[in-house]
């Protein structure tokens, strides 16, 4: 696994979002986006993690951030998980995790002494100009919103 660095070209995706409409990156352009994967929908960490970055969408959309949620799960999974949770930006189903390989985030996994490749809970600021600006990969899944938050506040 070798997630994707500042200054790394983002690579360019199509996905289905939760309702199966297609979602490219490139519908993004010249803003700046918010990529970040976590491995399941509905599980408590992901859920966290979620509803922080859906509680603070209005400080985001503030600062010119559009936020994309990915993971591996089916647009089904997704749609529950957004309607549960009143989610209110995508969710992104990239089942293949072609994605996730592209942006480095698949890769082996341990969790309760068994090993399994999976997404690791990583996200990626993406310039207006296509090129990672940060990668968040420090962060609980409590305050990671607030992480990305103080990382604009403080580079804009």
């Amino acid at each position: 696994m070798k997630p994707l660095n500042a200054g790394d070209k983002a690579p360019a995706f199509t996905l289905a979002d939760q309702d199966g409409n297609t979602v490219k990156l490139s519908d993004f352009a010249g803003q700046q986006v918010l990529v970040y994967f976590y491995p399941k929908a509905s599980t408590p960490g992901c859920t966290v993690q979620a509803c922080g970055l859906r509680d603070s969408l209005g400080e985001l959309k503030a600062k010119g951030v559009a936020v994309l949620g990915i993971s591996p799960d089916p647009a089904k999974r997704l749609k529950n998980f957004e309607q549960k949770q009143e989610l209110n930006f995508p969710l992104l189903a990239d089942e293949d995790h072609q994605v996730a390989e592209a942006f480095g985030v698949w890769g082996l996994k341990k969790f309760m002494g068994r090993e399994f490749d999976g997404i690791h809970r990583l996200s990626f600021l993406i310039g207006s100009d296509g090129t990672v600006r940060h990668r968040f990969d420090k962060f609980k899944t409590s305050d990671h919103h607030q992480v990305v938050l103080d990382w604009l506040a403080s580079n804009g």
